[in-house]
């Protein structure tokens, strides 16, 4: 037994190798036949193996984030981490104050946790809106979602026509990877990451709407915690099948 841990390291090397590959030709795809094209950066751990792939590749995809002003302080310095690393200056889209006002002024600023229809309200103005602002004049667009994630995800494609946002291409290069494969790539290629993933937090979103998860629980058990596993989305991914 004494070999099992490197035939499994070396399984996970060749095994990362090769989705990465993969996620790299289907980058380029998308940079040549799909532009102008932008991956919308969530700043989790997928999506930083996708900036560290783009920048690699120096492709031209804009990389931009939601900043919905309830992020937590460690996203905040991830931002920061991200320019002093790759040099990037990541495109930041923040709500409306307009909306945010009507809303919190109607509803409450913590309302969200009262019904899944006000939290889903909440979602559409503070990112829902913004990404609707921040795919215009676009024709594709790249998201970090793996299918392991969570049900709402079970049978992601790597590629989809978004009829919610118009029709565009929308493609999810790390589809098929396993939470290893990803932790894995961010380790050899010395990937920044959130401070709170070493705080046992695998998803994360807005402060409020967050939480560490315990051992054995879902990645995803963080993420509106309150709320059954079936509606937990934000409606940034919207499928239609």
């Amino acid at each position: 037994m004494s070999g099992q841990p490197i035939a499994d390291a070396q399984s996970l090397r060749a095994a990362v190798a090769s989705r990465s590959a993969a996620a790299r030709a289907l980058l380029h795809e998308v940079a040549t036949d799909f532009s102008p094209a932008v991956f919308a950066s969530s700043l989790g751990a997928e999506d930083m193996v996708l900036t560290d792939l783009i920048v690699r590749e120096a492709l031209p995809i804009g990389i931009f984030s939601l900043d919905t002003g309830r992020l937590p302080p460690e996203t905040l310095d991830l931002i920061a981490a991200v320019r002093r690393h790759y040099g990037l200056t990541l495109r930041l889209y923040y709500p409306r104050h307009d909306l945010v006002e009507a809303w919190t002024s109607e509803h409450g600023i913590n309302a969200f946790y009262e019904s899944v229809e006000l939290r889903k309200g909440c979602c559409h103005v503070r990112k829902v809106e913004p990404l609707q602002r921040a795919l215009a004049g676009q024709r594709a667009w790249i998201t970090g979602m793996r299918a392991q994630q969570a049900s709402t995800r079970d049978g992601l494609p790597l590629r989809s026509v978004d009829t919610a946002n118009g029709g565009l291409e929308k493609f999810n290069p790390l589809a098929e990877w396993s939470e290893g494969e990803v932790w894995a790539y961010i380790r050899q290629h010395g990937v920044p990451y959130n401070a709170l993933h070493d705080r046992f937090y695998p998803s994360i979103g807005c402060a409020p709407c967050t939480r560490a998860v315990a051992a054995g629980e879902d990645v995803r058990a963080g993420r509106w915690w309150w709320e059954n596993p079936e509606s937990k989305e934000c409606g940034l991914h919207v499928r239609r099948l």
